[in-house]
């Protein structure tokens, strides 16, 4: 998996891989590797997305606190 990889990307390939194990595979090398693929992809989704929460919830704090700060320069 690429470092570089963007959160799309990764979800695309995670698909891909989920397809194609549901459409059956025959040899179990290749079954353990796209297994080992997907676990990877689905980590680095998972911190892509923990990632993008917390900034989501910093910025939301952000603007919560400037509206209050707003809101006590109207009094």
């Amino acid at each position: 998996m690429k470092k570089n990889m963007n959160f799309e990307t990764a979800l695309s390939q995670l698909e891909n891989i989920v397809e194609h194990l549901e459409n059956g595979v025959d040899d179990l090398d290749k079954i353990v590797k796209l297994f080992e693929e997907g676990t990877s992809l689905i980590k680095y989704c998972e911190e892509k997305l923990v990632n993008v929460e917390n900034k989501v919830e910093i910025l939301t704090e952000k603007l919560n606190n400037k509206i209050e700060k707003n809101r006590g320069s109207d009094d």
